[in-house]
C-alpha cells in the first residue's frame, strides 16, 4: 500500500513538471512571428512589463483584426439589461443599453468598475445612497441657445456595494471593469479563471473613488502631435478619451500595455501589424502587448476610448505635465461659479457679450438675438454688473452693442454693431461722440470686437454681422482708427479672414492677436485660409500690422468636425501680464501661454461667449455665456489698457 502511494505521488509530480514545461513551450500567436518581423523592420524597442500577473483570461477579440460592437454577441445581464461585452486579459469593457427604469441589483463589486452615462440618466448606489447621474448632448450654437455636452462618470473600487436604476427614458452606459469579471464571462458563455488577478504593481488612480465627475472637466492630455486625450486612471488600467486630429498620421510604435480601441466618432484606417483596416463609429479592435500599430486618421477625425492594461506610466507622466502648467494658471480645485442666471434674475439677459472691467464694476453687452440670429436691437442693453452678481442696465433699446473697452475719462468705446459705427459712452448710457462710422466714405458694417492701444488708437473688427444683404463694404475686416481720430485704416484685407471676432494686444503693445470664428462652412459666404487659428501680427509705428503667423490652433468640437467645418466659435479674449491668452470657444475658454501652447480648458455648462479679467487684483476671470455670468479665480494678473 505504501509503495502505491509513493508510486502515485510521483505519477502526480511528473505530470505536474510536464504540464509545467508544455504550458511554458507553448507555441506563441501565429501574428507573434510576423510581428517580430516589424519590430526589427522599423527598428522599434520592445519593452517587457515585470512581474505582470498571468490571468489565464482569453480574450474574445482576434488580435490586430477589427470587428464592430454588431459582431459581437448581445448578453443580458439581467431583466432589461443587455450588454455588448468585450475584453482582453486584463479588462473588460461593457457598453449597456438599460431599458426605462431597468435595474442592476445590489451586489458587492468583485473588482473595480468605472461606469460612463453616455446617453439618459441613472441613479447610481455610492456611498449607501442614491445619485443620479447624466449624460447631456451638446446642442447646436444659435442666437438663444447653447448647450455643452456632459458625461457623467464614477470610479468604484473592488468590495464597494454596486447598484444601478435607468432612468424613465431608459439609459446608455459604458462600465470597464478590472480584472476581467468572472461572472459576466460566464454569462457570455466564456471559459472563467477560478480566480481574479489584480495587477502586482498597482497605478495610483487620477480620480478619487466614490465620485461623481463630469468628464469634460478632466484637462486633455497631448499624447502626441495630434491626438488628445482625457485620461482616467484606476489601480489596474487605464481609459483614454481620446481625440484625433482629421488627416493625422500615427507612425507605426510599440507599447508593452495590451490596448483595447472601441471608436466613437469619426474614424480612421487602423494600422494592425502589416495591414490597414477601416475603423468607423462602433468599430473594436484589440492590440496585445508590444503588436505594432499606428493610424491614418480620416478627414472627419477619430474620437475613441482606448482602454489600457495595465495604466500606461507614460501617459501618466504627461497629464502631470500638462496639470501642472494648467494649474500654475488657473487654481486646482478652482471651479467656474453662477453669478448671474439672466433667466431668472431682472432685467432678463439674452446674449452675453463683450465683457470690460473698469472702476469695480464689469461692463458687458445684453444683445437681442432670436433664434435664427436676428437681431433687435430695440431688446438689447448695456449692462453694469457688481461683483456681488447685482447689476443694472446704463442704456436698453437704443442700440445692439457688442464689444466694450475702457476708454478715456473713465468712459467706453462700445461698437454699435447694427448701428455701424464705434462710440464713446459713458457710463450712465450718454454717447459722447462717434469714434469710426465710415472707411473710404462708406459705412462700416459691424463692428463687434474692440481695444485701444497704448496712445490711444483703437483696432475693432468688422465681421460684417449685420441683418444688411448687401454690405457697404467690400469684406470681413478689421480697422485701426489713429490715435488723433482722424484717419481709419484697414488693416487686414477684405475676407482674409472669414470672419475676424476676437482682438487682443500683448502687454508691451507690439503684437496684435486676430482670432477667426467661421470657416469652411456651406451655410457661410467666405472661406479663407485663417480656419481654426489665432493669428499674431507685429504692430508698426503706425497701427498697421506686418509679418501675419499662426499663434495657435483651436480645438474644434465634434458636430463641426462631422461636417468638415473649422468654426471653432471663437470670440472675445482676454490676455494676462505674462502673455497667457484666454478663448471662448464652442469647447469652452481655451487657454495659451505665450508661445501659442494649449495649457487647459474651463469647462462650461453652456458656449462661453467673451471674458475679462476683473476683480481689486484683476485675478479673476469673468465669463458670459448667454443668459448666464460665471466667474473663477486664477493665479494670474489680467492686463487690461487703461487710457489716462
Amino acid at each position: 500500500m505504501k509503495r502505491t502511494i509513493t508510486r502515485n505521488l510521483v505519477f502526480q509530480g511528473m505530470l505536474a513538471l510536464f504540464l509545467l514545461i508544455l504550458t511554458q513551450c507553448a507555441p506563441a500567436p501565429e501574428w507573434q512571428k510576423k510581428n517580430n518581423e516589424l519590430i526589427k523592420q522599423y527598428s522599434l524597442t520592445e519593452r517587457q512589463l515585470t512581474g505582470l500577473a498571468k490571468t489565464k483570461v482569453v480574450s474574445n477579440l482576434k488580435a490586430g483584426k477589427v470587428t464592430t460592437l454588431d459582431s459581437i454577441a448581445t448578453v443580458t445581464l439581467y431583466p432589461g439589461v443587455s450588454a455588448k461585452l468585450y475584453w482582453g486579459i486584463g479588462t473588460m469593457t461593457g457598453v449597456l443599453t438599460l431599458e426605462p427604469n431597468a435595474k442592476i441589483p445590489e451586489e458587492v463589486l468583485p473588482v473595480d468598475r468605472f461606469l460612463f452615462v453616455i446617453d439618459g440618466e441613472v441613479s447610481q448606489l455610492i456611498n449607501g445612497q442614491e445619485v443620479k447621474m447624466i449624460s447631456v448632448k451638446r446642442e447646436a450654437q444659435d442666437g438663444t441657445h447653447s448647450i455643452t455636452p456632459r458625461v457623467d462618470f464614477v470610479y468604484l473600487e473592488k468590495g464597494s456595494k454596486n447598484a444601478l436604476t435607468a432612468g424613465p427614458a431608459g439609459a446608455k452606459v459604458v462600465e470597464v471593469y478590472s480584472p476581467v469579471r468572472r461572472d459576466y464571462l460566464k454569462k457570455a458563455g466564456a471559459a472563467a479563471p477560478s480566480q481574479n488577478v489584480d495587477v502586482t504593481t498597482p497605478s495610483v488612480p487620477n480620480v478619487k473613488p466614490n465620485t461623481v465627475y463630469d468628464l469634460y472637466d478632466l484637462q486633455l492630455t497631448a499624447l502626441t502631435a495630434g491626438a488628445n486625450s482625457r485620461l482616467i486612471t484606476g489601480k489596474n488600467t487605464q481609459i483614454s478619451f481620446i481625440s484625433m486630429d482629421p488627416g493625422s498620421l500615427f507612425d507605426r510604435h510599440i507599447h508593452p500595455e495590451e490596448q483595447t480601441m472601441l471608436v466613437l466618432r469619426g474614424g480612421c484606417d487602423e494600422i494592425l501589424m502589416d495591414t490597414e483596416q477601416p475603423m468607423a463609429k462602433n468599430s473594436v479592435t484589440y492590440i496585445p502587448g508590444n503588436m505594432v500599430h499606428g493610424a491614418k486618421v480620416s478627414d472627419l477625425g477619430c474620437d475613441a476610448i482606448d482602454i489600457f492594461w495595465p495604466a500606461r506610466a507614460d501617459y501618466s507622466e504627461k497629464e502631470k505635465a500638462r496639470l501642472e502648467a494648467f494649474h500654475a494658471i488657473i487654481p486646482e480645485g478652482a471651479k467656474p461659479e453662477l453669478l448671474v442666471d439672466g433667466t431668472t434674475t431682472k432685467p432678463g439677459l439674452i446674449f452675453s457679450e463683450g465683457p470690460k472691467w473698469m472702476n469695480g464694476k464689469v461692463y458687458f453687452s445684453n444683445m437681442g438675438f432670436d433664434q435664427g440670429w436676428g437681431a433687435h436691437p430695440d431688446k438689447s442693453s448695456i449692462v453694469e454688473l457688481k461683483p456681488d452678481g447685482s447689476y443694472r442696465n446704463i442704456s436698453y433699446g437704443k442700440m445692439q452693442s457688442n464689444g466694450l473697452y475702457p476708454y478715456k475719462n473713465g468712459n467706453l468705446i462700445v461698437c454699435d454693431m447694427i448701428g455701424h459705427k464705434v462710440l464713446e459712452m459713458t457710463t450712465e448710457g450718454k454717447v459722447v461722440k462717434v469714434i469710426a462710422d465710415k472707411y473710404n466714405g462708406k459705412s462700416i458694417d459691424g463692428p463687434n470686437d474692440i481695444i485701444t492701444d497704448a496712445k490711444g488708437g483703437v483696432y475693432f473688427t468688422d465681421p460684417q454681422f449685420t441683418m444688411e444683404k448687401v454690405k457697404f463694404q467690400p469684406g470681413r475686416a478689421v480697422y485701426y482708427v489713429s490715435p488723433d481720430g482722424k484717419k481709419v485704416t484697414r488693416v487686414t484685407e477684405p475676407n482674409e479672414f472669414a470672419m475676424p471676432n476676437g482682438i487682443l494686444l500683448s502687454p508691451d503693445n507690439k503684437t496684435l492677436f486676430i482670432n477667426n470664428c467661421y470657416d469652411d462652412e456651406s451655410w457661410y459666404p467666405v472661406v479663407s485660409t485663417k480656419k481654426n487659428t489665432i493669428w499674431a501680427y507685429d504692430v508698426k509705428e503706425d497701427g498697421t500690422i506686418t509679418n501675419g503667423r499662426k499663434f495657435c490652433t483651436v480645438f474644434l468640437v465634434d458636430n463641426v468636425l462631422d461636417r468638415k467645418g473649422k468654426s471653432s466659435s471663437s470670440d472675445g479674449m482676454a490676455i494676462d501680464k505674462m502673455g497667457n491668452i484666454y478663448v471662448g470657444t464652442y469647447y469652452g475658454v481655451q487657454i495659451f501661454n505665450a508661445k501659442g501652447d494649449f495649457v487647459g480648458m474651463i469647462n462650461l455648462p453652456h458656449f462661453p461667449v467673451s471674458l475679462c479679467f476683473g476683480d481689486n487684483d484683476m485675478k479673476t476671470l469673468y465669463i458670459v455665456s448667454y443668459q448666464w455670468v460665471y466667474k473663477i479665480r486664477t493665479n494670474m494678473e489680467g492686463y487690461v489698457n487703461y487710457l489716462k
